[in-house]
């Protein structure tokens, strides 16, 4: 099997390639830095670096024949938080480029697509239920920008379907955190960020936490099991920020906050870690989009990908002892 994978440095797509090879398969892996590819992937076998980007994705769709598979982890997401107007940036490769790529990728007879889509272009029950993969969007699928593309992409993707045989599959992952995190994201910034002791309080909420190896695992079984047109939740634990905190405090053996910070004082504290961010031009600790969703306490309903998939979810605890030993090791933990 040969395997196509956009974003492949990042940390969906890194480990997806690393599981990809250790199941035989051979990897055609997009990446916009070679140097950063090389380190990444370069010692993987089987693994070919393609350079290119999704703002051009005829540059590289020449590399996509004989590919079984196209894995599209690539998306515009942290940069956006950086000064600057990006929503016509978030549509043209979250949305258009993706339907380019789709068409692309049928025209080279590839024979199947799993596509990394959000679980925040569902919103939460009214209930406080889990939500499914039937719950419709919230207020929030549409004020955060990246949801709001990730949510017209998925229109188009259906759009897509209605006129072309290329089997399309949609997977929405929880809150990702592990290993392989080079950005890191916002979740992986946090941990760091709670290991530099520059958590002051706990923001009273929660939500649902998936290990990313556990997000490629279920990418890989889609490829025989999923169904096309559907969309699977792997949303991994629900946890309540006292719980996450709690598991850090162990694993790191550093003291967490004992404060919890009132919900406005929290919302004021996104707006203002969104403000230094475009000063300083590092991404943000937190946003006002990251406080709405952990006071929201949104649950996410797994069973359909427990059942189709055969997904699987480990325990928190390993997660943050996989990723504070990645961190350590690579570096980016000081002290």
């Amino acid at each position: 099997m040969r395997a196509f994978v956009t974003g492949s440095t990042g940390m969906v797509g890194s480990n997806l390639v690393h599981l990809l090879v250790e199941k035989g398969y051979e990897v055609r892996a997009l990446v916009r830095s070679e140097k950063k590819g090389e380190e990444m992937l370069g010692h993987l076998k089987g693994v070919s670096l393609i350079l290119g980007d999704m703002e051009n994705v005829q540059a590289f769709a020449g590399n996509l024949p004989g590919c079984n598979v196209l894995f599209h982890t690539a998306a515009y997401f942290r940069e956006y938080y950086a000064p600057g107007e990006h929503e016509k940036k978030l549509q043209k490769i979250n949305v258009a480029a993706t339907i380019e790529l789709l068409k692309a990728a049928e025209a080279q007879k590839v024979e199947k697509v799993i596509y990394v889509s959000a679980v925040g272009v569902i919103g939460a029950e009214p209930d406080g239920s889990p939500a499914n993969e039937a719950t419709p969007p919230g207020k929030g699928s549409y004020q955060n920008l990246y949801f709001r593309s990730k949510l017209e992409a998925e229109k188009e993707i259906d759009a897509f379907l209605q006129n072309h045989s290329l089997p399309v599959v949609l997977i929405l992952p929880g809150v990702i955190v592990g290993p392989r995190d080079a950005g890191p994201t916002p979740s992986g910034q946090f941990l760091l960020d709670y290991m530099h002791r520059r958590i002051p309080a706990v923001i009273k909420g929660g939500m649902c936490i998936v290990d990313v190896r556990d997000v490629a695992l279920a990418m890989v079984e889609a490829v025989d099991k999923g169904r096309s047109g559907e969309r699977y939740i792997i949303g991994g634990h629900f946890m309540m920020m006292e719980e996450l905190l709690r598991i850090l405090e162990e694993v790191t053996g550093i003291p967490g906050p004992k404060w919890k910070a009132p919900n406005f004082l929290a919302g004021v504290a996104g707006h203002l870690a969104v403000l230094q961010s475009r000063m300083s031009g590092k991404p943000p600790t937190i946003t006002p989009d990251t406080v709405r969703m952990i006071q929201g306490k949104k649950r996410l309903d797994s069973t359909k990908a427990i059942r189709e998939l055969g997904v699987q979810f480990r325990a928190p605890r390993d997660t943050a002892v996989d990723t504070v030993a990645w961190f350590k090791e690579h570096g980016y933990v000081k002290g």
